[in-house]
């Protein structure tokens, strides 16, 4: 990877979902070498009735800082139709956060981190665990492996058949 800060990215969709996730991507792999790419998964709506959504996290290495990146996330996000005058727990065409950058901690450009979904949602964790398991939580210490290993809320999630790029990104279980 190139240099810079390891950066890890969540991207959910539950609108749309294989052209958001893929618009997603396509934008990322523009702004950044060397996507490691997770697993993408479908879970059902946390904290509200809605449809099932997808999710992956993304790991990139660059020199922007935390503001610069989310500024250009919330670009893309209302790029993609995202509305920000709806109730948080509602649908989302896309949604990217970042969850990590570097080991930074605390508040940064406004951006809480290491972001608190990482060790609440497994729609986040097992996506995270999938591409950096031997990588540490930089509050709790622990790898993500472990976290994954020892989550046991009520959250049910899937690996999904998707392809970007003609690239298998993830196969359903069979």
């Amino acid at each position: 990877m190139a240099n810079g800060n390891k950066v890890f990215i969540s991207i959910g969709t539950n609108v749309d979902r294989e052209r958001h996730v893929a618009a997603a991507l396509d934008a990322l792999s523009e702004w950044f070498t060397d996507l490691e790419i997770s697993p993408v998964y479908e879970s059902e709506a946390v904290g509200f009735d809605g449809s099932p959504f997808y999710n992956l996290v993304v790991g990139v290495r660059t020199d922007w800082s935390v503001g610069e990146l989310s500024q250009r996330f919330k670009q893309l996000e209302a790029e993609n139709g995202r509305r920000r005058d709806v109730p948080k727990f509602s649908a989302r065409t896309l949604d990217l956060d970042i969850l990590t950058y570097g080991g930074e901690v605390g508040t940064v450009d406004g951006v809480e981190l290491p972001r608190g979904e990482i060790l609440k949602n497994a729609f986040v964790l097992q996506p995270l665990a999938d591409i950096a398991g031997l990588e540490c939580h930089p509050v709790c210490g622990k790898s993500y492996g472990e976290l994954w290993s020892s989550y046991n809320r009520n959250q049910k999630l899937w690996p999904v058949d998707f392809s970007w790029r003609g690239q298998q990104i993830s196969r359903a279980l069979s």
